[in-house]
C-alpha cells in the first residue's frame, strides 16, 4: 500500500497548502501542470498497455467492455451521483470540500486501477502519478472549499486500500498471463485518461470499466482451451 499512502500525503500536504496560499497560484499554472501530468499518464498508459501478448483479446475486452459501459452508463451514472451528494451538503462548506475531494480522487477508473496494478504486481508508478494528480487538484479545492478537503485523504485510503489488498490476496489463485492482459487493458484505460487529461478528447474511462472484467474471464478461457 506504499502508493496509497504517498496519495494520501500529497492529498494532505496539497490541501494544506491550498488553505495557505492556493489563492496565489495562477490558474494558467495550474492548468498547465495538469496537461503536462496527462502527458505522463499517457506514456504510463502505453508502458502498462505494451504488456499484453494477444492483442485479440486485448480489441475485444475493450471494445466489449466500452459497449457495456456506454449501454449501461457507468460514466454519466457517477457524475449524477457526484452531483447528488454535493446538493446535498451545498452550503456546509467543511462537508462541501470533503465530499467534492473525495469524489474526484475515488471515482474514476486510476483510482482503481493504480491500486490493482500495486496489489498484483507491486509496481506503484501509477499511483504516484495520480498522487501529483491529486495534489495538484488538493491545492485548487483547499484554495477555495478550506480544510474539509483534507479529510479527504481517509476515504482514499480506506478506497485504494481495499483494492490493493484485494489483489494481493488473489495473486496466488492468478496466472501470470492473466495479470498481464489486465495490466494491458488498465494501461488503455489510463491512455484514456491522460488525452482526457490533456483536453485532446473527452474520452470516458468510466464506460470502459468492464473490460476490466472481461479481460481476465477471455484470458482464462483461452488458457483452458489450450490446456
Amino acid at each position: 500500500m506504499i502508493g496509497t499512502v504517498i496519495n494520501t500525503i500529497a492529498i494532505v500536504i496539497g490541501s494544506l497548502i491550498g488553505v495557505f496560499v492556493g489563492n496565489k497560484l495562477p490558474e494558467d499554472l495550474r492548468n498547465s501542470l495538469m496537461r503536462v501530468l496527462g502527458l505522463v499518464v499517457v506514456l504510463i498508459g502505453f508502458s502498462m498497455a505494451l504488456k499484453t501478448k494477444d492483442v485479440i483479446i486485448l480489441v475485444f475486452s475493450i471494445l466489449l467492455g466500452t459497449a457495456i459501459g456506454e449501454v449501461i452508463g457507468i460514466e454519466r451514472a457517477l457524475e449524477n451521483f457526484g452531483t447528488r451528494v454535493e446538493r446535498r451538503f451545498e452550503g456546509t462548506k467543511f462537508a462541501e470540500g470533503f465530499v467534492s475531494s473525495t469524489l474526484l480522487f475515488c471515482v474514476g477508473s486510476m483510482a482503481i486501477i493504480g491500486p490493482i496494478q500495486e496489489g498484483l504486481t507491486g509496481d506503484f508508478s501509477l499511483l504516484l502519478t495520480k498522487s501529483m494528480l491529486d495534489g495538484i487538484s488538493s491545492i485548487a479545492l483547499a484554495s477555495t472549499l478550506g480544510i474539509g478537503v483534507l479529510f479527504s485523504f481517509i476515504p482514499v485510503l480506506l478506497y485504494q486500500g481495499f483494492f490493493t489488498v484485494l489483489a494481493w490476496v488473489s495473486l496466488g489463485f492468478v496466472q501470470e498471463s492473466v495479470i498481464n492482459e489486465l495490466t494491458a487493458v488498465g494501461g488503455l484505460l489510463i491512455v484514456a485518461i491522460g488525452i482526457k487529461l490533456m483536453g485532446v478528447a473527452d474520452l470516458k474511462p468510466g464506460n470502459m470499466l468492464p473490460s476490466l472484467v472481461l479481460s481476465p474471464i477471455f484470458m482464462s478461457v483461452a488458457l483452458l482451451l489450450q490446456g
